[in-house]
């Protein structure tokens, strides 16, 4: 069983996991799009561009995000969770930090904790929550 994070974006879920590929090295992003739903499917949801990500997938590690374009009106941006990262040393984890905060908002800066030698927490310009650190103390 895994358990994977699935992401809603205001209409920019393909501009926030082609960056995500980017950032992480990752191979491009599947992404399946509205205008790959059937047309009657597509007539009862008036006014959703068949541009928008119905469903989304990009890898960061191990693992995988999911996520799309939330259509229905009434999104929220991402509170009360965050993404956690862990990279193999300080230098990529600064660098994912600022590749991540570019047009964000940072919460708390890259800093060295007592269970990291960089640890830091940001917004991303999608509204995307995420902690960043590096593997284990410095030694």
């Amino acid at each position: 069983m895994k358990a994977i994070p699935y992401l809603f974006y205001r209409g920019t879920c393909r501009e926030a996991f082609e960056s995500y590929a980017e950032i992480f090295g990752s191979p491009a992003p599947e992404l399946f799009l509205f205008s790959a739903m059937p047309e009657e499917e597509r007539a009862q949801m008036p006014g959703v561009s068949g541009d928008a990500v119905m469903h989304g997938a990009v890898r960061v590690g191990d693992t995988h995000l999911y996520g799309g374009d939330d259509m229905m009106g009434d999104f929220v941006p991402m509170a009360g969770s965050s993404i956690s990262v862990t990279l193999k040393d300080k230098p990529e984890a600064e660098r994912v930090f600022a590749a991540l905060s570019k047009g964000g908002e940072v919460r708390m800066p890259m800093m060295e904790m007592f269970f990291s030698p960089a640890f830091g927490t940001l917004t991303d310009r999608f509204g995307i929550r995420w902690m960043v650190m590096a593997e284990g103390p410095e030694g």
